[in-house]
């Protein structure tokens, strides 16, 4: 046999090998974070967020209660042509009580443009950089991150990535009621959620709802503000917005659903203000997931799901992602529990890096719905290309080493037609009381 081709034999056969002895390690013990205090009126966990067109809200918190909500920005480094003046607010939880919170929407600002800005008149200088105006659009999507050792292994992952926005399906800081860890999640994610928009929505352990004393989301409301007034809801645990040529609508897996409810008369009313020739590209987000072949949280979005995908599969729905289970799955265009190509594909990426560890065990036989599923920490990239395409990648956690373990191309549902199809059903249903 010819030696090159014994070689390439071998190779391949080695490759093989990596492949099926791959082995998931451990889950990594929760940070302990080595930050040191700061003065009271320096910003401290400084994040970014959409806030309607051309806007953008920038959230801190300071120790100092009397520090004004200002940003100072520009395009200039250390040079700040514009400022803007905010809102504050603060909460406390049981013996906890929170910093001041600072919500500042800067703007109007130019697309895909870099600016700098400080908060407050204080401490160091910042910089971020707008989405584009057009496609090519790149997101960075990451659930169930908590604040593990492979929590810092995913956002070192993230950051390779040259992405426009993070996508952040529920399960931000698994503080679950100890509110310092709100805080030093705050301080984990500032290097990313200070230089590119975090758009979140909320899930069980945002909940800390407790009986006659706390309503629930208190603390995520309060530190995580979302565009929710921008896109007319009434609850910041559901909003929408647009990147580019995407129309994104956050939803809510924990506040009511059902077709009498707020969430669900907002939903028709976004929808119904939808123009796929303007943003061909529609997306959900949401944290239980509907389509599940895991063995954990079996079921738990099924009521959801009867409520909602009817009206998301009339709509056109393109992509739904979601987290909850501490694993991956991507599945085929899908409704109603069946193939259809006119469905929508389902994404559970709830393996950010969470403490509870991942969630292994899988239904046998894998469904015919479900393509690839994985129980390993990762997070994935969505490339939005142009109007008719995108590409998915997920990237699993391999020692340390991002690996692309699973990636596919996504034709929209408008250049398959799928929407002029079903137009006079999402007219249908859109009219109904």
């Amino acid at each position: 046999m010819d030696q090159k081709l014994i070689l390439t034999v071998s190779l391949l056969l080695v490759s093989a090998t990596v492949i099926a002895d791959y082995v998931r390690p451990p889950p990594r013990k929760t940070l302990s974070l080595p930050w040191g205090p700061k003065p009271a009126s320096y910003p401290q966990q400084v994040h970014i967020s959409l806030a309607g067109e051309k806007h953008m809200r920038v959230t801190w918190i300071t120790d100092d209660k009397s520090s004004p909500s200002t940003v100072e920005y520009g395009t200039s480094p250390g040079t700040y042509s514009s400022v803007a003046q905010g809102e504050s607010t603060s909460y406390s939880y049981l013996f906890y009580s929170s910093g001041k919170i600072h919500h500042t929407v800067i703007g109007p600002l130019d697309y895909n443009t870099v600016y700098f800005y400080r908060c407050g008149g204080q401490g160091r200088e910042f910089q971020l950089k707008t989405p584009p105006a057009q496609f090519p659009v790149t997101f960075a999507v990451a659930g169930d991150l908590g604040q593990s050792g492979w929590t810092k292994t995913t956002l070192d992952h993230i950051d390779q990535c040259k992405y426009d926005v993070h996508l952040l399906p529920g399960d931000l800081a698994y503080a679950d009621y100890i509110q310092h860890r709100w805080d030093s999640f705050g301080e984990l994610v500032q290097p990313l959620a200070s230089a590119r928009p975090w758009m979140v929505t909320e899930g069980n352990h945002e909940q800390e709802y407790i009986p006659l004393l706390k309503d629930g989301f208190e603390s995520y409301n309060a530190r995580w503000k979302m565009p929710f007034q921008e896109s007319e809801s009434s609850s910041n645990l559901y909003y929408s917005f647009d990147v580019a040529g995407i129309h994104i609508i956050m939803l809510g897996s924990y506040t009511d659903y059902d077709e009498q409810s707020d969430q669900y008369s907002w939903l028709k009313a976004d929808l119904s203000k939808v123009d796929r020739t303007k943003t061909p590209w529609l997306i959900v987000l949401f944290h239980v997931p509907w389509y599940n072949s895991n063995k954990a949280h079996r079921g738990e979005g099924d009521d959801m799901m009867a409520a909602m995908e009817p009206l998301l599969y009339a709509a056109n729905v393109d992509l739904v992602l979601a987290g909850h289970v501490h694993a991956y799955e991507r599945s085929k265009r899908i409704n109603n529990g069946r193939f259809d190509p006119c469905g929508t594909v389902h994404i559970t990426i709830g393996d950010g890096g969470n403490r509870e560890g991942l969630a292994h065990s899988y239904m046998k036989p894998q469904p015919e719905w479900s393509v690839f599923r994985e129980a390993s920490f990762g997070h994935g990239e969505l490339k939005i290309v142009n109007a008719t395409h995108a590409f998915w990648s997920w990237h699993r956690n391999d020692d340390d080493e991002p690996v692309r373990s699973d990636q596919v191309w996504i034709t929209s549902l408008v250049s398959s037609g799928c929407v002029a199809e079903k137009r006079n059903e999402l007219r249908k249903i859109l009219a109904a009381p």
